[in-house]
């Protein structure tokens, strides 16, 4: 086989993958940073989410999670893996002694508990797979949040509000 026919061979695969791709792939989307595309939806006292995405084929969620100055979002535990980039301010969980800044990477694993709190304040992107069980001090499940609590957490405070529900934030 000559070079010719080997470019012309490997342009004809990409080519067709590229039509398996525009079949049948979702298209991309975008979220701006208005919110009129995602508003701050209120969670519990001095904590706010703002949803991204929700893929309810993988069981996940993107959203910008904001704490206010001495926020804290109760002891949890994650049934999947989670990473987060810190945007603003700082935040920990009360269990570890690191502390998360503007351009901190987290990665948390299954089944770890923690219990997150901002001094200051702070805004961090969060990537969820699978739910997460908030717990009591007895380390029962008190509440379960996945995909579908996010959906309802979301369109639940649209309706309310009268805002739009944005199509786009649905894979």
């Amino acid at each position: 086989m000559t070079v010719d026919e080997v470019e012309s061979n490997a342009a004809a695969v990409e080519a067709r993958v590229d039509k398996m791709r525009d079949k049948y792939a979702l298209q991309e989307g975008f979220v701006a940073a208005t919110e009129e595309d995602s508003p701050w939806v209120p969670f519990v006292e001095n904590v706010y989410i703002r949803h991204l995405t929700f893929d309810v084929r993988s069981s996940s969620a993107a959203n910008v999670l904001r704490v206010d100055a001495g926020g804290m979002l109760g002891r949890h535990r994650h049934r999947g893996p989670v990473s987060g980039f810190t945007l603003e301010g700082s935040w920990r969980y009360l269990e570890y002694d690191w502390v998360a800044t503007p351009g901190s990477f987290v990665r948390e694993s299954p089944g770890r508990t923690h219990t997150l709190y901002s001094e200051h304040g702070m805004k961090t992107f969060f990537w969820l797979n699978g739910p997460l069980e908030f717990l009591d001090e007895a380390d029962r499940v008190v509440e379960t949040v996945d995909v579908f609590w996010f959906i309802d957490h979301y369109e639940r405070y649209c309706k309310e509000h009268d805002i739009p529900i944005n199509p786009r934030l649905y894979l």
